[in-house]
């Protein structure tokens, strides 16, 4: 019997990695002459780069760069196995982690760190980069990876802008011709689960902007500065990309990377999947053991679990996929077309933060108790 266990993290608590080996350990405990495979997945998310970069026996490169608030911090950018891929996790530059309820400014918080480490990626000779963008703190529209990579904005005045969301409604022109060469000269490729447009209702700023610290009245103000700053692209660069699937992600860091790097944007957990070369582990397997934090409605759209149980299912249609989770909605039935069951871990009525404490246990327990229900329904002579 052939056990595929491959989960995505459980935001807040454990690393995809972890989860891989809480699962494994109890699994283990009631099936132990099964054949296990740990091959943890992201879908563009946090933890993304990690679970590249160890699943291809790659790199992690320091660099100096700056936060979304202009702080001076060593960050990270990794390297896939291959040595000629990078992976940027934007967050790890700019992400919520930088911000708290009282520091938050979302009218300035900015992309450059991000561009800073695409600039030292280049440097490194890199030509394919993966930007991973979940987690921002940022609604800059990625003028400021932009500026970080060299393009200069100027403003009514003619002088150059600042930074963040008031600087894009700000810029009247762009210049492009000081845009470092390298970046010409690579593959850039855009990861998220995120299908946002920049602007509108269901754009960066109404969606994401509370998290990063605005109220309704920024909200509104936000999505007017962005509207600016890609009209004025699309008069100027004749590139229209406002309304775009996807060019909301980040915060609007999919739009910039769009029109500055030529980024094409793909599903998180397809290039993830990809990379890890999915389709030879679960080759021939029976189970797939798959979670995350949380499982409702949408994690048909994007999210680890399903898009890694569809593409199983594609290339062995009989094996059967579980998924294991910290919290299973009622509303998770919607995802039963492709995942074959779907259970909460967590043991017993405890407030989250009981939760999130007792995660490593709870999950161990929960695959126990699943590998002993698979031992009773299959027979001796197919462990």
């Amino acid at each position: 019997m052939k056990i595929v266990i491959a989960p995505d993290s459980y935001k807040g608590s454990l690393t995809a990695k972890e989860v891989a080996h809480c699962m494994a350990v109890g699994l283990k405990r009631a099936l132990p002459d099964a054949s296990y495979q740990e091959t943890p997945v992201a879908d563009g998310g946090d933890g993304t780069m990690t679970v590249l970069v160890d699943a291809t026996g790659g790199q992690l490169i320091h660099a100096d760069c700056h936060d979304p608030l202009g702080n001076p911090i060593t960050a990270q950018y990794g390297i896939l196995g291959d040595g000629k891929t990078g992976v940027i996790e934007m967050a790890t530059a700019n992400g919520l982690q930088f911000i708290t309820e009282q520091t938050a400014q979302p009218l300035s918080a900015s992309t450059y760190g991000t561009g800073e480490l695409i600039k030292a990626a280049l440097a490194h000779g890199l030509k394919k980069i993966l930007l991973c963008l979940g987690g921002s703190a940022t609604s800059d529209g990625g003028i400021g990876m932009a500026q970080a990579l060299g393009i200069q904005f100027k403003n009514q005045q003619n002088s150059l802008v600042g930074h963040g969301n008031t600087a894009a409604g700000q810029v009247a022109s762009i210049d492009c011709s000081t845009l470092d060469p390298r970046v010409r000269q690579a593959t850039f490729i855009l990861v998220s689960d995120v299908t946002n447009p920049l602007t509108g209702h269901t754009g960066a700023s109404f969606t994401f902007g509370q998290q990063k610290g605005a109220n309704h009245t920024q909200q509104a103000m936000m999505d007017r500065n962005l509207h600016h700053f890609a009209q004025i692209v699309k008069k100027q660069l004749h590139r229209d990309f406002e309304m775009v699937s996807g060019a909301g992600a980040a915060g609007g860091l999919g739009f910039a990377s769009m029109v500055f790097l030529g980024a094409k944007m793909q599903p998180g957990i397809t290039v993830v999947l990809n990379e890890i070369n999915f389709a030879q582990s679960v080759k021939d397997a029976d189970f797939i053991i798959t979670g995350e934090g949380g499982t409702d409605e949408q994690t048909k759209y994007g999210k680890a679990p399903y898009g890694l149980a569809r593409a199983a299912k594609a290339i062995q249609p009989n094996c059967i996929v579980i998924c294991l989770s910290g919290n299973v909605a009622a509303s998770s039935q919607s995802l039963y077309d492709q995942i074959d069951v779907c259970l909460a871990t967590v043991t017993g009525a405890k407030t989250l933060t009981a939760a999130i404490h007792s995660s490593r246990k709870d999950i161990t327990q929960t695959a126990e108790n699943i590998g002993r229900l698979i031992a009773c329904l299959r027979p001796s002579s197919e462990a």
